[in-house]
């Protein structure tokens, strides 16, 4: 059975690249992209990862990661699953939830279609998990505590803006965040999601305060750099769902 779950985690990894290569090219899923020349790569190059037939170019640290870590993270789930989600389910939502977290990463981005699976996907789970009413009272209280930060930060950039005389390039959040914490509300439900929030918020204040403190001691500190907020959010989530406890 081990043998089974290490091929599950393998073609997971491969579906959360191809997903996270695909996507913020073409919603259609067609073929995927060389990322340094853009040349189209056929199936079977990317299956077998062929370098670029056309630059030679060589897949990027993150395909590699991420084809190594979620067969760990299957075999974890596999010994350790979490209390109400089990296995299965449990290995499917690390799928969706990698493609947010990498698109994120690498574009800054959240689709719109992406954010869409997510509430077909966490709406029948959260209700599963936590009844109709506190499911759809999570989603709601994920989106609407993220809206509220959302627009405080963008009252704070247009602030900003016309104390500088120029545009911030940077955003606090994007409203991809706040789509993201409602599909996170579905699946913790209410009042887990304000745990998760809570949980994101001191996460991302950790590191971003780590990345200032590194770029000082560099002098290469720049204000208003903004640090994708996804992963936190996510880690949130993973923190309270994947508990085996």
């Amino acid at each position: 059975m081990i043998l089974v779950v290490l091929v599950i985690g393998l073609l997971s990894g491969l579906l959360v690249n191809y997903l996270a290569d695909v996507l913020p090219v073409d919603r259609r899923l067609g073929r995927p992209q060389c990322s340094h020349c853009h040349t189209p790569i056929s199936t079977g190059d990317y299956l077998t990862w062929r370098n670029c037939t056309t630059c030679s170019h060589r897949r990027s640290l993150r395909a590699w990661l991420v084809l190594a870590l979620y067969p760990l993270a299957d075999i974890g789930l596999w010994f350790y699953p979490p209390l109400r989600l089990g296995f299965w389910l449990g290995a499917l939502l690390l799928v969706y939830l990698g493609v947010v977290v990498v698109i994120d990463l690498e574009h800054r981005l959240v689709l719109h279609p992406v954010s869409l699976i997510g509430v077909l996907l966490a709406l029948p789970i959260g209700i599963w998990l936590h009844g109709w009413l506190y499911t759809l009272l999570g989603g709601v209280a994920g989106f609407g505590m993220m809206y509220v930060l959302y627009y405080l930060g963008t009252l704070f950039s247009r602030w900003v803006s016309s104390r500088r005389g120029e545009d911030l390039e940077e955003v606090a959040l994007g409203f991809g965040d706040v789509n993201i914490s409602g599909v996170l509300g579905l699946l913790l439900g209410w009042p887990g999601i304000t745990l998760g929030l809570f949980t994101a918020i001191i996460l991302g204040g950790l590191v971003s305060g780590g990345i200032i403190l590194v770029s000082m001691v560099q002098k290469r500190y720049r204000m208003f750099t903004a640090v994708p907020y996804v992963p936190f959010l996510v880690l949130g989530a993973l923190w309270l769902l994947y508990r085996p406890f």
